[in-house]
This record gives C-alpha cells, sequence and structure tokens, in this order.
C-alpha cells in the first residue's frame, strides 16, 4: 500500500512548480490522490479492515483542506489541477 521511491519521485516530477520543488500544495494533493486511490482498492477486497477506513477519511479530509488553499488563491489553478488529478468529476 505504501508508494514506492521511484513512484514518490515521477509524482513530484509532474506536478512540482519549480525545479527543486518538493512540498508545494500541489505535489501534497498529488501524493495523497495516489495514497487514497490505492487505499480504496485496498478497502475494496478487505471490506472489514475499519483501521485503514479512518486513515483514508483523515487522507480524504487532509486533501480536501489542501484543495481549499489552492482554491483560495486561484480559481483557474484549481480547475486545472482537479482537472489532472480527476477527481470531483
Amino acid at each position: 500500500m505504501t508508494l514506492t521511491q521511484q513512484r514518490k519521485q515521477e509524482i513530484i516530477s509532474n506536478y512540482q512548480v519549480h525545479e527543486t520543488d518538493t512540498g508545494s500544495a500541489d505535489v501534497q494533493i498529488a501524493m495523497l490522490t495516489e495514497r487514497i486511490n490505492r487505499l480504496s482498492e485496498h478497502l475494496q477486497s478487505n471490506k472489514k479492515d475499519h483501521s485503514s477506513r479512518r486513515g483514508l477519511l483523515k487522507l480524504i479530509g487532509q486533501r480536501k483542506r489542501l484543495l481549499a488553499y489552492v482554491q483560495q488563491g486561484s480559481r483557474e489553478h484549481y480547475q486545472a489541477l482537479i482537472g489532472r488529478l480527476g477527481i470531483r468529476g
């Protein structure tokens, strides 16, 4: 369920704002989205794993707060980001 170092590097390189960026809101949201997707797949087959479900809800809340922060800055940037990530159908 954890992300490999290689996958993290791919996500960072795809969403970083500048060359040395590893912690901007965009990168954090992309990392959280990847973790949420993996955890959702896990819960499909392990329906009684309530501790993982709680962790998933915490990750979703964190991503929601970061998305709200990005939306406050620029509505266009927010729309582009959720479009790239494929969230909020």
